[in-house]
């Protein structure tokens, strides 16, 4: 079995075709014959400029044949790191910088010792809530919990579902959430064009439109390259953003704009190629 450190989410470009043409396809065109037990990890950088803070879960996703997940806590991140080392799947693993000095708090007992594996396609619920169902994909879980506590001050109980992975993907607990709330946004730390989150955000639509009280929002990072480390957490959607976006989307009556740069005209900046 192989483990594989890339250092970087951007260094994947430098093995991309072994990745992408030559991992994600053996198996299948072996006719199963072959198995391919290699887990990548790939760090997503902070504060480390514009070529090694990119936030490229999104691009790996596209590629059918390989499995990808994106732990947010210590005891997720060992859990379905020995799930990807028991498997036969070529697995990528992306890791949050931000995340390295994070403590579980979700575990009672902290990380569980010994053999800890966790099911791929299990999302996690984090918060229960009835107003909105906010998905988190990797390092958003924690904006997003500071910002439910802001809510709150609003009258608003959002329910918060950590993704965990997203090849598989647990869409039956996050189509049950929004069902009961009627409303979902989805945060990530990749830039919004071609996010992995608007997929997301397409497949519930069809699956929960009857349900559905306004169409779903995808909060990620812009679409231009990462700033430097002094600009990073305006790149990145903080809590107010997500409680901006939630307000201003969903709760038009509580909106309080605190978004600058994000309070974009979408139309315009795509005809700008922004």
């Amino acid at each position: 079995r192989a483990l594989v450190e890339l250092m970087y989410a951007d260094f994947i470009g430098r093995a991309g075709d072994e990745i992408f043409n030559q991992l994600a396809k053996w198996q299948a065109m072996s006719a199963g014959e072959l198995r391919l037990p290699v887990v990548l990890r790939a760090s997503v950088g902070s504060k480390y400029g514009a070529q090694h803070s990119q936030d490229w879960s999104s691009l790996v996703t596209h590629v059918p044949g390989l499995r990808v997940i994106y732990p947010a806590t210590p005891a997720d991140a060992k859990g379905l790191m020995m799930t990807a080392l028991a498997g036969n799947d070529p697995t990528m693993v992306f890791e949050s910088q931000r995340l390295y000095d994070r403590v579980e708090t979700f575990e009672a007992g902290g990380v569980p010792e010994g053999v800890h594996g966790l099911e791929f396609g299990t999302a996690a619920l984090r918060r229960a809530g009835d107003d909105v169902t906010i998905l988190t994909i990797g390092p958003s879980l924690y904006p997003a919990l500071d910002a439910a506590d802001e809510l709150s001050s609003h009258g608003l109980e959002a329910e918060i579902i950590d993704a965990r992975t997203l090849v598989p993907f647990d869409y039956a607990t996050l189509v049950g959430s929004v069902k009961k709330t009627g409303r979902l946004i989805i945060v990530s730390e990749a830039v919004e064009r071609g996010s992995f989150a608007n997929t997301i955000a397409a497949n519930v639509t069809r699956l929960a439109f009857a349900d559905m009280k306004a169409a779903p929002v995808v909060l990620g990072a812009p679409n231009w390259i990462a700033p430097g480390a002094d600009m990073e957490d305006s790149y990145a959607p903080q809590p107010h953003d997500i409680c901006d976006a939630i307000l201003g989307d969903f709760f038009a009556e509580k909106r309080v704009n605190r978004r600058g740069l994000r309070d974009w005209d979408i139309i315009d900046m795509a005809k700008r190629g922004i």
